[in-house]
Protein backbone atom coordinates (compact mmCIF):
# COMPACT_ATOMS: atom_id res chain seq x y z
CA UNK A 1 0.00 0.00 0.00
CA UNK A 2 2.83 2.23 0.80
CA UNK A 3 4.37 2.03 -2.71
CA UNK A 4 0.89 3.08 -4.26
CA UNK A 5 1.04 6.29 -3.20
CA UNK A 6 3.35 9.02 -3.78
CA UNK A 7 3.26 12.91 -2.86
CA UNK A 8 5.49 14.62 -4.54
CA UNK A 9 8.19 16.21 -2.47
CA UNK A 10 12.03 16.90 -2.28
CA UNK A 11 11.60 17.51 1.49
CA UNK A 12 12.58 14.10 3.60
CA UNK A 13 10.70 15.61 6.55
CA UNK A 14 7.41 15.54 4.31
CA UNK A 15 7.96 12.05 3.43
CA UNK A 16 8.24 10.94 7.06
CA UNK A 17 5.02 13.15 8.24
CA UNK A 18 3.09 11.77 5.65
CA UNK A 19 3.63 7.99 7.33
CA UNK A 20 3.26 9.48 10.39
CA UNK A 21 -0.18 10.60 9.30
CA UNK A 22 -1.10 7.29 7.72
CA UNK A 23 0.27 5.63 11.35
CA UNK A 24 2.72 3.71 9.39
CA UNK A 25 5.94 2.98 11.34
CA UNK A 26 9.33 3.32 9.22
CA UNK A 27 11.78 0.66 10.19
CA UNK A 28 15.39 2.49 10.25
CA UNK A 29 14.83 6.12 10.51
CA UNK A 30 15.07 8.22 13.34
CA UNK A 31 14.07 11.61 13.51
CA UNK A 32 14.76 14.54 15.75
CA UNK A 33 13.55 17.50 16.33
CA UNK A 34 14.59 21.29 18.09
CA UNK A 35 12.53 24.42 17.99
CA UNK A 36 13.65 28.02 18.70
CA UNK A 37 10.93 29.71 19.74
CA UNK A 38 12.56 33.30 20.29
CA UNK A 39 13.59 33.12 16.06
CA UNK A 40 10.66 30.74 15.89
CA UNK A 41 13.08 28.58 13.81
CA UNK A 42 12.43 24.57 13.94
CA UNK A 43 14.76 22.08 12.99
CA UNK A 44 14.32 18.22 12.16
CA UNK A 45 16.98 15.92 11.45
CA UNK A 46 15.44 12.27 9.52
CA UNK A 47 18.01 9.92 9.55
CA UNK A 48 17.68 7.08 7.41
CA UNK A 49 20.05 4.17 8.93
CA UNK A 50 19.20 0.93 6.91
CA UNK A 51 18.58 -0.05 2.89
CA UNK A 52 14.53 -0.98 4.16
CA UNK A 53 14.15 2.68 5.56
CA UNK A 54 15.74 4.08 2.19
CA UNK A 55 13.25 2.05 0.26
CA UNK A 56 10.21 2.86 2.33
CA UNK A 57 11.00 6.56 2.21
CA UNK A 58 12.33 6.90 -1.04
CA UNK A 59 15.41 8.65 -0.35
CA UNK A 60 19.34 7.24 -0.05
CA UNK A 61 20.35 6.57 3.33
CA UNK A 62 21.66 9.24 4.95
CA UNK A 63 21.06 12.73 6.82
CA UNK A 64 18.70 15.54 6.05
CA UNK A 65 18.48 18.42 8.46
CA UNK A 66 15.18 20.59 7.35
CA UNK A 67 14.92 23.96 9.00
CA UNK A 68 11.51 25.82 8.79
CA UNK A 69 12.29 29.70 9.13
CA UNK A 70 8.79 31.51 8.46
CA UNK A 71 10.21 34.90 8.63
CA UNK A 72 12.58 34.10 5.90
CA UNK A 73 9.95 35.01 2.86
CA UNK A 74 10.41 38.52 4.91
CA UNK A 75 12.59 41.21 3.82
CA UNK A 76 14.88 41.81 7.17
CA UNK A 77 18.63 41.67 6.63
CA UNK A 78 19.22 40.78 10.46
CA UNK A 79 16.85 37.40 10.32
CA UNK A 80 18.81 36.50 7.41
CA UNK A 81 21.68 36.97 8.91
CA UNK A 82 21.08 34.98 11.48
CA UNK A 83 19.76 31.79 9.45
CA UNK A 84 22.87 32.34 6.90
CA UNK A 85 24.99 31.28 10.69
CA UNK A 86 23.09 28.17 11.65
CA UNK A 87 22.91 26.77 8.11
CA UNK A 88 26.97 27.28 7.63
CA UNK A 89 26.82 25.24 11.20
CA UNK A 90 25.64 22.77 9.49
CA UNK A 91 27.07 22.67 6.03
CA UNK A 92 30.25 22.61 8.34
CA UNK A 93 28.51 19.35 10.47
CA UNK A 94 28.53 17.78 6.65
CA UNK A 95 31.78 18.48 5.36
CA UNK A 96 33.08 14.75 4.81
CA UNK A 97 36.38 15.29 5.97
CA UNK A 98 37.59 17.12 8.49
CA UNK A 99 40.97 18.61 7.31
CA UNK A 100 43.11 21.48 7.34
CA UNK A 101 42.23 23.05 3.88
CA UNK A 102 40.23 21.74 1.35
CA UNK A 103 38.42 22.55 -1.96
CA UNK A 104 35.19 22.55 -2.48
CA UNK A 105 33.16 23.11 -6.10
CA UNK A 106 29.91 24.92 -5.85
CA UNK A 107 27.13 23.81 -8.37
CA UNK A 108 24.54 26.50 -9.27
CA UNK A 109 21.72 23.59 -10.35
CA UNK A 110 18.68 25.05 -12.40
CA UNK A 111 17.28 27.02 -14.94
CA UNK A 112 17.88 31.21 -14.58
CA UNK A 113 15.60 31.61 -17.19
CA UNK A 114 12.76 30.57 -14.72
CA UNK A 115 12.38 32.03 -11.65
CA UNK A 116 11.15 29.54 -9.39
CA UNK A 117 14.13 27.46 -10.90
CA UNK A 118 16.59 29.97 -10.40
CA UNK A 119 17.78 29.80 -6.72
CA UNK A 120 21.46 27.71 -7.59
CA UNK A 121 22.51 30.28 -10.27
CA UNK A 122 21.66 33.29 -8.18
CA UNK A 123 23.31 31.46 -5.33
CA UNK A 124 26.29 31.15 -7.18
CA UNK A 125 26.76 34.76 -8.56
CA UNK A 126 26.99 35.99 -4.93
CA UNK A 127 29.72 33.24 -4.14
CA UNK A 128 33.45 34.64 -2.63
CA UNK A 129 35.29 32.66 -5.69
CA UNK A 130 39.04 31.71 -4.88
CA UNK A 131 40.25 29.15 -6.64
CA UNK A 132 41.94 31.14 -9.23
CA UNK A 133 43.28 33.42 -6.66
CA UNK A 134 44.84 30.71 -5.45
CA UNK A 135 46.21 29.06 -8.11
CA UNK A 136 47.79 32.08 -9.60
CA UNK A 137 48.87 33.85 -6.33
CA UNK A 138 48.90 31.10 -3.45
CA UNK A 139 46.96 30.51 -0.17
CA UNK A 140 48.94 33.18 1.73
CA UNK A 141 48.22 35.70 -1.07
CA UNK A 142 44.15 35.98 0.28
CA UNK A 143 45.59 36.68 4.22
CA UNK A 144 43.91 33.99 5.65
CA UNK A 145 44.45 30.77 6.41
CA UNK A 146 41.30 29.66 6.97
CA UNK A 147 40.00 30.81 3.83
CA UNK A 148 39.50 27.38 1.61
CA UNK A 149 39.53 27.08 -2.34
CA UNK A 150 36.57 27.95 -3.73
CA UNK A 151 34.96 26.96 -7.60
CA UNK A 152 31.68 27.49 -8.92
CA UNK A 153 29.91 26.05 -12.02
CA UNK A 154 26.14 26.57 -13.49
CA UNK A 155 25.58 24.09 -15.59
CA UNK A 156 22.46 25.12 -16.86
CA UNK A 157 19.77 22.30 -17.50
CA UNK A 158 19.63 19.97 -20.47
CA UNK A 159 17.20 21.44 -22.67
CA UNK A 160 20.10 24.15 -23.13
CA UNK A 161 22.99 22.11 -23.05
CA UNK A 162 22.22 18.79 -24.71
CA UNK A 163 24.14 17.33 -21.65
CA UNK A 164 22.98 15.53 -18.37
CA UNK A 165 24.27 17.84 -15.60
CA UNK A 166 25.95 14.84 -14.06
CA UNK A 167 27.62 14.52 -16.77
CA UNK A 168 29.09 18.06 -16.55
CA UNK A 169 30.16 17.89 -12.80
CA UNK A 170 31.74 14.34 -13.85
CA UNK A 171 33.97 16.49 -15.95
CA UNK A 172 34.87 19.13 -13.96
CA UNK A 173 35.42 17.04 -11.00
CA UNK A 174 38.17 14.94 -12.85
CA UNK A 175 39.91 18.03 -14.17
CA UNK A 176 39.93 20.40 -10.97
CA UNK A 177 39.85 17.37 -8.41
CA UNK A 178 37.94 19.36 -5.59
CA UNK A 179 37.67 17.55 -2.18
CA UNK A 180 33.58 17.42 -2.41
CA UNK A 181 31.12 19.45 -3.92
CA UNK A 182 28.28 21.61 -2.83
CA UNK A 183 24.84 21.36 -4.67
CA UNK A 184 22.02 23.82 -4.62
CA UNK A 185 18.92 23.38 -6.20
CA UNK A 186 14.95 24.44 -6.17
CA UNK A 187 12.66 21.46 -4.70
CA UNK A 188 9.01 20.96 -4.64
CA UNK A 189 6.96 20.44 -1.42
CA UNK A 190 3.53 19.16 -0.64
CA UNK A 191 3.13 21.53 1.96
CA UNK A 192 2.64 25.24 0.35
CA UNK A 193 3.12 26.81 3.87
CA UNK A 194 6.71 25.52 3.47
CA UNK A 195 7.44 27.11 0.13
CA UNK A 196 10.87 29.80 0.32
CA UNK A 197 10.55 29.30 4.10
CA UNK A 198 12.56 26.44 4.35
CA UNK A 199 16.27 24.61 3.56
CA UNK A 200 17.11 21.02 3.43
CA UNK A 201 20.76 19.85 3.30
CA UNK A 202 21.23 16.84 3.20
CA UNK A 203 24.50 14.59 2.75
CA UNK A 204 23.09 12.10 0.01
CA UNK A 205 23.32 14.53 -3.00
CA UNK A 206 20.52 15.26 -4.88
CA UNK A 207 17.95 14.10 -7.60
CA UNK A 208 17.43 17.47 -9.81
CA UNK A 209 13.92 17.97 -11.22
CA UNK A 210 12.54 14.35 -9.22
CA UNK A 211 9.96 16.50 -7.48
CA UNK A 212 8.31 17.53 -10.26
CA UNK A 213 8.13 14.40 -11.87
CA UNK A 214 11.34 15.49 -14.49
CA UNK A 215 13.46 12.79 -13.32
CA UNK A 216 17.29 13.42 -13.85
CA UNK A 217 20.41 11.62 -13.84
CA UNK A 218 21.20 11.76 -9.96
CA UNK A 219 24.15 13.69 -8.24
CA UNK A 220 25.41 11.85 -5.61
CA UNK A 221 29.34 10.13 -4.82
CA UNK A 222 28.76 6.84 -6.93
CA UNK A 223 28.19 9.30 -9.77
CA UNK A 224 30.48 11.95 -9.49
CA UNK A 225 33.20 10.50 -7.39
CA UNK A 226 33.23 12.26 -4.24
CA UNK A 227 30.85 13.26 -1.73
CA UNK A 228 27.82 15.77 -2.56
CA UNK A 229 25.90 18.02 -0.10
CA UNK A 230 22.92 18.87 -1.21
CA UNK A 231 21.09 22.41 -0.28
CA UNK A 232 17.63 23.06 -1.59
CA UNK A 233 14.61 25.05 -0.74
CA UNK A 234 10.99 24.37 -1.80
CA UNK A 235 9.95 27.25 -4.36
CA UNK A 236 6.64 25.45 -6.23
CA UNK A 237 4.10 22.98 -5.00
CA UNK A 238 1.73 20.91 -7.31
CA UNK A 239 -1.79 22.09 -7.81
CA UNK A 240 -3.05 18.67 -6.48
CA UNK A 241 -1.54 19.49 -3.53
CA UNK A 242 -3.49 22.75 -3.19
CA UNK A 243 -6.85 21.19 -3.55
CA UNK A 244 -5.85 17.94 -1.58
CA UNK A 245 -5.47 21.13 1.38
CA UNK A 246 -8.57 22.88 0.03
CA UNK A 247 -10.48 19.89 0.40
CA UNK A 248 -9.40 19.08 4.01
CA UNK A 249 -10.27 22.53 4.79
CA UNK A 250 -13.82 22.23 3.48
CA UNK A 251 -13.97 18.92 5.37
CA UNK A 252 -13.03 20.28 8.55
CA UNK A 253 -15.88 23.19 8.19
CA UNK A 254 -18.47 20.16 7.16
CA UNK A 255 -17.56 18.74 10.38
CA UNK A 256 -18.28 22.07 12.45
CA UNK A 257 -21.17 22.34 11.15
CA UNK A 258 -23.97 20.50 12.37
CA UNK A 259 -26.40 20.55 9.33
CA UNK A 260 -23.75 19.58 6.79
CA UNK A 261 -21.38 17.11 9.33
CA UNK A 262 -22.46 13.87 7.84
CA UNK A 263 -21.40 15.05 4.54
CA UNK A 264 -17.62 14.33 5.45
CA UNK A 265 -18.53 11.06 6.69
CA UNK A 266 -17.20 9.25 3.46
CA UNK A 267 -14.21 10.62 3.38
CA UNK A 268 -12.97 9.67 6.91
CA UNK A 269 -11.68 6.39 5.71
CA UNK A 270 -9.02 7.57 3.32
CA UNK A 271 -5.01 7.96 4.50
CA UNK A 272 -4.48 11.38 3.40
CA UNK A 273 -2.31 9.38 0.11
CA UNK A 274 -5.70 8.24 -0.41
CA UNK A 275 -7.07 11.33 -0.09
CA UNK A 276 -3.78 12.86 -2.63
CA UNK A 277 -4.83 10.34 -5.32
CA UNK A 278 -8.55 11.09 -4.90
CA UNK A 279 -7.94 14.52 -5.60
CA UNK A 280 -5.23 13.80 -8.48
CA UNK A 281 -8.11 11.56 -10.66
CA UNK A 282 -10.62 14.45 -9.61
CA UNK A 283 -8.80 17.57 -11.14
CA UNK A 284 -9.12 18.63 -14.52
CA UNK A 285 -6.09 16.33 -17.07
CA UNK A 286 -4.70 20.35 -17.64
CA UNK A 287 -4.45 20.54 -13.88
CA UNK A 288 -2.93 17.51 -13.03
CA UNK A 289 0.61 18.43 -14.18
CA UNK A 290 0.87 21.97 -13.24
CA UNK A 291 2.97 23.80 -10.49
CA UNK A 292 2.71 26.66 -8.70
CA UNK A 293 4.69 28.98 -6.74
CA UNK A 294 4.06 32.46 -5.02
CA UNK A 295 3.61 35.53 -6.75
CA UNK A 296 6.05 37.52 -5.10
CA UNK A 297 8.81 34.46 -5.96
CA UNK A 298 11.36 37.24 -7.74
CA UNK A 299 12.30 39.52 -4.96
CA UNK A 300 11.73 36.12 -2.71
CA UNK A 301 14.09 33.28 -4.42
CA UNK A 302 16.69 36.16 -4.60
CA UNK A 303 16.83 37.04 -1.22
CA UNK A 304 17.03 33.18 -0.40
CA UNK A 305 19.55 32.75 -2.46
CA UNK A 306 21.62 35.48 -1.05
CA UNK A 307 20.85 34.36 2.51
CA UNK A 308 22.98 30.81 1.17
CA UNK A 309 25.17 32.01 -0.64
CA UNK A 310 26.32 34.21 2.94
CA UNK A 311 26.09 30.83 4.75
CA UNK A 312 28.64 29.79 2.05
CA UNK A 313 30.58 32.69 2.20
CA UNK A 314 31.11 32.20 6.05
CA UNK A 315 32.09 28.50 6.06
CA UNK A 316 34.35 28.87 2.89
CA UNK A 317 35.94 32.37 3.20
CA UNK A 318 35.53 32.85 6.99
CA UNK A 319 32.99 35.88 6.42
CA UNK A 320 29.90 37.42 4.63
CA UNK A 321 30.11 39.68 1.68
CA UNK A 322 29.61 42.83 2.39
Amino acid sequence: MVEKYSIRTDLALEQKERFESDNVEVQGVILEEEYDEEREIRVTTVKIETEKGAKTMGKPVGTYITMEAPNMAVPDEEYHREVSKELAEFIKGMVPEKKESYQVLVVGLGNRQVTPDALGPYVVDNLNITRHIFKEYGRYAMGDDEMEIVSAIVPGVMGQTGMETVEIIRGVVAETKPDFVVAIDALAARNSRRLNRTVQIADTGINPGSGVGNHRNGITKDTVGIPVIAIGVPTVVDAATIVNDTMENLLQALESSEALKGVGLVMQGYSAAEKYELVKELISPHLNGMFVTPKDIDDTVKRISYTISEALNILFSGTATA
